[in-house]
């Protein structure tokens, strides 16, 4: 989950990050407010959106008075960056600023580690550095059993080649953002700026944010955090029954038990579908190991209720939970449902007790339910009936 500028300031300043005052506000009349609540003097207007370059498309403005505040917020509310609508602003205490570094620590996915990256030139579009002047951005591998420690960051701030009379401020910032990244079970923690003022202060202007949702149970008060409007309503429907369901923009709903498998479902289905009027997947949808009919009705009920979903196809993969029982899970599931379910299923099982399982499906003939013995016939079977 990605947080908005205005969560990323108050979790920073949760963990003891030097940040400066930030309000929210929805309403010209309420950035005058926060303008004048921060001292009525000069603040930045800075669009919540979550997509980058909100200055070059007019999302941030300053305003050096609560009247002017309030005229900036009416330019910038409504204003449309890169296909997201601006309805909340953050007016933020101003700062005199000396110099701008930047500073991220991620998730390597590839190394099993963290990466540490850090400039001495902040404030710019990082990737373009990254591209042009590679050796302007320090990159510094992580322990994920050590973390940023003292000494980790030190090494950070040599790398990066920051100034003597910063590096130890710096270095304290460095290990304050490792603390957020490691107790909010983030994936990415980045400040792009983290100035020095020109009273010598060391803080961070901006930051993103993103959170790991398989943390969720450790931190039900992220729950807060999320964004309901931004959030599809069937992602919000199957993630209330523990299924793990992400809304794609296609015909052919997708069931399958273990994510591998239905990453290769939604591949075939894509390659399928070239021949049926370029079809695509609907969504994809990991039941997990358990395939009981309450798993499979839920299911089916979320995917189902997408009105683009001409088709469903349910692949398994019989192992822990045997194909016989996916097809009892199959069979009560569309009992369950009764009228609600409307659209034909293809229905491909293989592996343990699959003979078993398919036979049953083959004795309850339900009519919206087609069979299909490998997985390419299935997923061409369940694109010609989405394009019909």
């Amino acid at each position: 989950m990605d947080l908005f500028e205005y969560q990323a300031r108050d979790v920073f300043e949760k963990h003891g990050v030097p940040v400066l005052g930030g309000i929210v506000a929805r309403t010209p009349d309420e950035a005058r407010a926060a303008a004048e609540q921060l001292g009525g003097g000069t603040v930045v207007v800075k669009a919540q959106v979550k997509v980058g370059g909100r200055g070059k498309a007019g999302g941030v403005k300053l305003a050096h008075s609560p009247d002017e505040a309030a005229q900036r917020a009416q330019e910038i509310l409504g204003l449309d960056i890169k296909g997201h609508v601006v309805e909340t602003l953050m007016i933020a205490q101003g700062a005199r600023i000396a110099e701008e570094y930047y500073f991220s620590v991620l998730l390597d996915r590839a190394e099993r580690r963290y990466l540490a990256m850090a400039s001495v030139e902040g404030g710019v579009e990082i990737e373009q550095l990254a591209v042009e002047r590679p050796e302007a951005l320090a990159k510094v591998a992580v322990d994920p059993l050590v973390g940023i420690d003292a000494a980790k960051a030190a090494e950070i701030v040599a790398a990066a080649g920051f100034a003597a009379d910063v590096a130890d401020q710096v270095a304290d910032a460095i290990q304050k953002l490792w603390v957020v990244y490691r107790e909010e079970d983030a994936t990415l923690v980045e400040v792009n700026p983290l100035v020095r003022t020109e009273d010598g202060q060391i803080v961070a202007l901006d930051g993103k944010v993103t959170l790991d949702a398989n943390a969720d149970f450790r931190h039900p008060e992220h729950a807060e955090l999320e964004d309901a409007a931004e959030t599809d309503p069937l992602e919000a429907r199957a993630k209330a029954k523990n299924l793990n369901y992400v809304k794609l923009d296609g015909a052919v709903g997708i069931i399958g038990n273990g994510a591998g498998l239905v990453m290769s479902t939604l591949d075939v289905v894509a390659y399928a579908g070239e021949a049926h009027g370029g079809v695509k997947p609907a969504n994809f949808l990991d039941i997990g190991g358990g395939a009981s009919a309450e798993i499979m009705a839920a299911g089916l009920d979320i995917i189902l209720s997408d009105p683009q979903v001409k088709s469903v196809f349910v692949n398994v993969f019989g192992g822990i939970t045997a194909c016989d029982a996916v097809a009892d899970g199959i069979v009560h599931a569309l009992e369950i449902l009764g009228d609600h379910a409307t659209k034909p299923l293809v229905v491909r099982l293989d592996g343990n007790n699959v003979v078993e399982g398919r036979r049953i499906l083959a004795e309850a003939a339900h009519p919206l339910v087609t069979l299909a013995d490998t997985m390419d016939g299935a997923a061409a079977k369940a694109a010609e009936l989405a394009n019909s």
